[in-house]
């Protein structure tokens, strides 16, 4: 099956847009250059305080070394520098590498050693820890045009530089490491065409103008934090930076900052309503916010109904991944949906389910997801063999993940690795989730596969409200005639917290690890554990 979204000519849009994402702002410092572009704690640019201070940090830049075709990695939590840094890398035609400073530093040592960043930035005066990782480098602390604080690693003679590309659907901005959900971290190559069409056909989608004000706590060192501060700085909207996510501040900011649209994970959402369950006021002021979104993780309907109870609002499922910079599809704006779907293919978007064996399904039926379309990126850095496998003769990309088609209206079931077969039957960890999610004392829980002589057991990782006196037992008997038999986790296990990625994205593979070990639960983890096995 193949669905191609939207009346809108996406050819048109791609000819409309610039040739580099720091060019974006160009219009804005014309027609409104005092409008605020971009605010923290303490501190706000307005569209020409960034359009001038950019040009000067380039400079900058520059005569540190930096060249055209050069990797640049940049160790930032979200703030105003790490936007500036990456613009300037744009106007370099450098590749930028963000990269979340709570990292460890072998983490950070992979990233550098493979990509040959040419030097390494930190903003050291944002974050404690980036400010150690600054230090353990060698790095000088030192301002760079309007950006004080900022710790400069050394310069690596040996670095290459890549060929410049005045194509901008050929030149990469962006070279991004995934989370390493699998494992092992890959670069991902990210043209500039690449996220200034997926950030406007996602900015068409929400509707978004220059009154918005995103409250932008998704780390930019991930592709829809990314994506999210191009889309709102190309609509001429304010961006509020936020380095760490904390849901008293959010509630304060919502109540009291004019923002328009909140963006999260489940667990932003999770956390908020734990927040005034536990010490926050009878109600969440919503303020002035028209949208709230939520990708990055299936989301379970019981959380959902409860997020759109308190703010009055839909909240917008949407899908996406690195590769695909990142909008695949999402639930419209002006369609709200009561169930777990994740929306339309954004315009310009191709996609179709086939086999693991690339046989094509039937409409309706679950099998991986291939998409085409400008947005998917050019291919894993210095790993071509890797690129071939996910990326066909014909520009299909395999996204890996498990989906179904109901008309145009996507469903995602999970990842085609996650995938259990027990006994011969099919279980998809998506929907257990969805079931154990659903119990009132559950914050978040993650299913994983076990071998089992031959076959696969089911294992459950749960994560319960603070003070919850609910047992693994319990757990059991509200789950026993919501699933049938085979769906049945073999045995569930009580975290105090899963392992997360600082996007609140669950590592399961680092769950299944811990099986396969023998251990009772992930390193990070002291406390006794519940567990139950039947």
């Amino acid at each position: 099956m193949t669905g191609l979204s939207g009346a809108i000519d996406i050819d048109e849009i791609a000819a409309g847009l610039p040739r580099r994402i720091h060019e974006i702002t160009t219009g804005h410092v014309v027609n409104a250059p005092d409008r605020i572009a971009l605010i923290e704690d303490g501190a706000a640019w307005s569209c020409r305080d960034l359009d001038g201070r950019v040009a000067e940090i380039t400079v900058v830049l520059s005569s540190l070394g930096v060249r055209a075709g050069d990797r640049m990695m940049i160790v930032s939590e979200n703030c105003i520098a790490l936007a500036a840094l990456l613009l300037a890398a744009s106007r370099l035609d450098a590749w930028a590498i963000v990269a979340n400073p709570r990292l460890s530093a072998r983490e950070l040592d992979q990233i550098r050693d493979h990509s040959g960043a040419r030097r390494m930035f930190f903003t050291s005066g944002v974050s404690k820890e980036a400010a150690a990782h600054a230090s353990r480098y060698g790095a000088e602390n030192r301002q760079i045009g309007a950006l004080r604080e900022i710790g400069v690693g050394p310069l690596n003679e040996s670095a290459t530089v890549e060929p410049v590309e005045a194509d901008p659907a050929k030149q990469v901005a962006v070279l991004i490491y995934t989370s390493g959900t699998t494992g092992t971290p890959k670069g991902v190559m990210l043209s500039h065409e690449n996220l200034l069409i997926s950030a406007k056909t996602t900015a068409l989608f929400r509707k978004m103008d220059r009154d918005d004000k995103i409250y932008l706590v998704l780390p930019i060192s991930h592709i829809v934090g990314i994506s999210l501060l191009i889309m709102t700085l190309m609509v001429g909207g304010t961006v509020r930076m936020v380095n760490k996510y904390d849901p008293a501040a959010t509630a304060k900011a919502i109540a009291e900052e004019d923002i328009t649209i909140l963006n999260g994970v489940p667990a932003t959402y999770q956390r908020l309503l734990e927040y005034k369950s536990v010490s926050g006021p009878k109600r969440l002021d919503r303020g002035s916010l028209r949208l709230i979104s939520v990708a990055g993780a299936p989301v379970d309907l019981n959380l959902k109904l409860r997020v759109e109870k308190e703010f009055g609002l839909p909240l917008l499922n949407g899908y996406g991944i690195t590769e695909c910079s990142p909008g695949i599809s999402g639930v419209r704006f002006d369609a709200p949906r009561s169930d777990q779907a994740v929306g339309t293919l954004l315009p310009g978007v191709e996609g179709r389910i086939r086999t693991i064996d690339g046989i094509p399904l039937s409409k309706g039926e679950v099998g991986e997801l291939h998409v085409r379309g400008r947005n998917v990126m050019r291919g894993y850095y210095r790993a071509p063999e890797l690129t071939a496998k996910v990326i066909d003769s014909e520009g299909w990309f395999n996204t890996g993940d498990l989906a179904r088609f109901d008309g145009d209206c996507l469903y995602v079931v999970g990842r085609t690795k996650e995938m259990i077969i027990r006994s011969g039957f099919n279980v998809y960890p998506a929907e257990v989730e969805a079931v154990l999610s659903s119990h009132k004392d559950v914050v978040q829980c993650a299913v994983v596969g076990r071998p089992a002589d031959g076959n696969e057991e089911i294992v459950a990782f749960v994560q319960l409200l603070p003070g919850s006196r609910a047992t693994p037992t319990d757990l059991m008997g509200f789950i026993r005639f919501q699933l049938t038999s085979y769906k049945r986790p073999s045995e569930i296990i009580v975290l105090d917290a899963l392992p997360a990625t600082s996007t609140g994205k669950i590592l399961k593979h680092k769950l299944a690890e811990s099986l396969r070990e023998g251990d009772e639960a992930p390193p990070a983890q002291t406390a006794p554990l519940r567990r139950q096995q039947i």
